[in-house]
């Protein structure tokens, strides 16, 4: 085979005069092959065959390009790969080679590819742009392996990122993410960029029109920006944040971490995103950090924003018999006189709020799981004073966290006649006078041994007696008491011995 070395010392030996006839006979190479590499320019040999010769392959050519032009009908997902091809043939009789039919198909996809595998780079001015996506990820947490779906924003021209990491996907979540972002970045851009969410957008129309939900439409109204649609399976539209997701994959969840809870979740992304943009070269700027760029460039022209948007998904339930409000495949606790009427549920992305006529009648911190129920016992309490005897019992008050000295209180009273009673009281009065109050009451109670609601009652009353106002006021020295005046008793005492009055 002819090799560069060859050459060289083929065309050495012309120039140093030798025929030919003897370079061919030296070198064992044909006269034609020497006049070749002398003649032309070429001193790289390339062999390249003009036809490929398949024995095997040649009578099944046309069954396999006939499966591939199949596969180009298909999803992507549910496209034959060369080893199930090879696989096929040989089902129908091939006994070729598994590399002839991997040449082949790819030579035959490279001829057909399509013009939209091709992209071109897009380029931001500061401010312009920011994109969002969702990833997920399987973290363990508080011991419990556990799917997590974590918000992705990214800054498009510093290229600034912030993860946030949800459990669910919800537009509640959406909106929460946003707030943190923009807190984060110090601004608003004046474009959004998004894929069709389901939870954004409701409805695709021709080209780049779309009908966006009402209530996002309401958070990019407060924070003035545009938000856009990319076009359906069109992910290099956003591609920054389609890298962003495979950059937090690859470089925060290469194994498998675990955390006590979401709090400490989204500690590790935020101080991960800092370190990220501190120490990373920016793209474009290899001089600059993308937290430089961002600094300098970006964030004095961000949309400066004075108040977050109030994020929540309302929907409108009926409150229970037993106050209890559905959403979310759980249930959560309301003020009992607002039982058999209807309630708004104001959904956040970490506690949940239960309106009724304008009033907040209840609010919880949001449960992930389903079939879980949520009390607030004091929820509770004007059913109490109808019905003392479901202390005992009563779901609400079971495990209820109340202060030491109270609880003491209670062991107490229940076992007296009407004692239930008489901690509803009590607990009127911790309503009334605070829990701190009553707490301090309850304890002289206690070191007095005389527990029971009157005296309670009576120690708060002196605690919340006003002292009697000393006098400021200096009276004139005439008028100012020179002798203390002496009781006289002696009248009444004429008086109790009978018969005559006093004179």
């Amino acid at each position: 085979m002819m090799t560069v070395e060859t050459v060289l010392k083929v065309r050495l030996a012309r120039r140093d005069g030798q025929s030919v006839r003897g370079i061919a006979k030296k070198y064992r190479l044909s006269r034609n092959t020497v006049r070749k590499y002398l003649r032309g320019d070429e001193v790289e040999p390339r062999y390249q065959r003009q036809q490929q010769v398949k024995p095997k392959l040649g009578p099944f050519l046309a069954e396999l390009e006939q499966l591939l032009a199949e596969d180009l009908e298909r999803p992507v997902r549910e496209r034959r790969n060369a080893l199930m091809l090879f696989e096929e043939l040989q089902r129908r009789g091939y006994q070729g080679a598994y590399n002839s039919v991997c040449r082949h198909a790819k030579a035959w996809k490279a001829e057909r590819r399509a013009i939209s595998d091709v992209f071109i780079p897009l380029r931001f001015e500061p401010a312009e742009a920011f994109q969002f996506d969702w990833g997920e990820e399987t973290l363990i947490i508080g011991g419990r392996t556990t799917k997590v779906s974590i918000a992705h924003l990214r800054l498009c021209h510093s290229r600034l990122p912030i993860c946030v990491a949800y459990l669910r996907q919800s537009l509640e979540m959406v909106m929460d993410a946003h707030r943190q972002a923009f807190s984060f970045f110090g601004g608003v851009c004046r474009r959004g960029i998004y894929d069709n969410m389901k939870t954004v957008v409701s409805k695709i129309l021709l080209g780049k029109e779309r009908t966006f939900n009402p209530r996002f439409l309401a958070m990019a109204s407060h924070y003035l920006f545009e938000p856009v649609a990319c076009t359906p399976a069109a992910g290099w539209e956003k591609g920054q944040v389609e890298n962003q997701v495979g950059l937090a994959r690859t470089r925060f969840f290469s194994q498998r971490r675990r955390f006590e809870d979401m709090a400490e979740v989204n500690e590790f992304l935020l101080s991960e995103c800092l370190a990220w943009a501190k120490t990373h070269p920016h793209p474009e700027d290899s001089t600059r950090t993308i937290w430089e760029v961002w600094e300098q460039e970006e964030r004095p022209r961000l949309i400066q924003m004075d108040l977050a948007f109030d994020g929540f998904v309302e929907r409108e339930v009926r409150v229970s018999t037993t106050s209890l409000v559905a959403f979310d495949r759980n249930h959560y606790s309301v003020d009992a006189a607002r039982a058999k009427r209807t309630a708004q549920v104001r959904a956040y992305a970490d506690r949940v709020v239960v309106l009724s006529g304008g009033q907040v009648v209840g609010e919880h911190g949001r449960q992930f799981g389903r079939d879980k129920t949520i009390y607030n016992p004091w929820h509770y309490l004007p059913v109490l004073e109808r019905k003392p005897g479901a202390l005992r019992n009563g779901a609400p008050f079971q495990d209820w966290d109340l202060p030491a000295p109270i609880q003491t209180v209670w062991s107490e009273l229940k076992e007296r006649p009407g004692g239930d009673r008489e901690f509803v009281d009590l607990l009127n009065a911790i309503k009334t006078h605070g829990c701190e109050a009553v707490e301090k009451a309850a304890s002289e109670a206690i070191v007095l041994g005389a527990v029971s609601f009157d005296v309670i009652f009576n120690l708060l009353s002196r605690q919340t007696e006003a002292p009697p106002a000393s006098s400021t006021e200096q009276l004139p020295e005439h008028l100012t008491l020179r002798h203390l005046p002496l009781a006289d008793c002696s009248r009444y005492d004429r008086l109790l011995e009978g018969g005559s009055h006093a004179s």
